[in-house]
């Protein structure tokens, strides 16, 4: 049984999504996310939930969110799962 470690709501910011062209912004925000969780979690086994994806592309590829608020949950494998945070 894998225990959950450590869980963890943040506000992503997504505002750098502006430079890449605009038909690939939606793209990028997923990466940034993943990153952003790599970064934060510290770990390079990051799976996002089909919420997140859902959320940023709610809108096209070319106007994805400003910002996103994620909960991520770490696990004591190594393993982090993100999902949309609730309001």
């Amino acid at each position: 049984m894998v225990e959950k470690m450590n869980e963890q709501i943040y506000v992503i910011p997504l505002r750098d999504t502006k430079r890449a062209p605009r038909w690939r912004r939606a793209n990028t925000a997923i990466k940034d996310i993943r990153s952003f969780l790599v970064r934060h979690m510290k770990s390079e086994d990051v799976k996002l939930d089909a919420s997140i994806n859902e959320k940023v592309w709610e809108r096209g590829s070319e106007k994805p969110p400003r910002r996103i608020r994620v909960r991520a949950m770490k696990f004591d494998d190594g393993e982090v799962q993100a999902e949309l945070a609730k309001e």
